[in-house]
């Protein structure tokens, strides 16, 4: 594949995290690594398939590590790269962001539908301290 060319920061920023589900599964991560079923779990409406799409390619982009252990049954875990765990402390001002315009504009939360994990982490006033589904703190 040939390797694109930018004439500024955003472009690669934006293609790192371009996609419905990576900045949720970034997210979940900060706290620790997850297996694929917990990380299924903590993040709602997102299908198997695309799941393993989304970590396919933040893997391939060095933002996340996919490790494998030699047991029975296998276990996979994944966790956050160093660029990964730097991309979630740039994140974490847009999620203090999305939280006061959603407040403002009365956009949620939502009473049809179930309470996304970053919303109810911005609630308990640890939006810029990510936890998993296990309640473990983030970086």
């Amino acid at each position: 594949m040939a390797k694109k060319h930018y004439n500024c920061g955003i472009g690669p920023a934006f293609e790192a995290v371009g996609g419905k589900w990576k900045v949720a599964v970034l997210w979940e991560l900060a706290g620790g690594a997850l297996r694929f079923g917990e990380l299924k779990r903590s993040v709602p409406g997102v299908t198997e398939k695309m799941l393993i799409q989304q970590l396919r390619e933040l893997e391939r982009d060095c933002l996340v590590t996919r490790t494998v252990f030699q047991e029975v049954p296998p276990r996979v875990e994944y966790a956050l790269t160093e660029w990964g765990v730097s991309l979630n402390k740039a994140l974490a001002p847009i999620a203090n962001w999305g939280e006061a315009f959603a407040q403002a504009t009365g956009r949620y939360p939502r009473q049809d539908a179930a309470e996304p994990a970053a919303t109810a982490r911005a609630k308990a006033g640890s939006a810029t301290k990510p936890k998993t589904a296990r309640g473990r703190p983030g970086s």
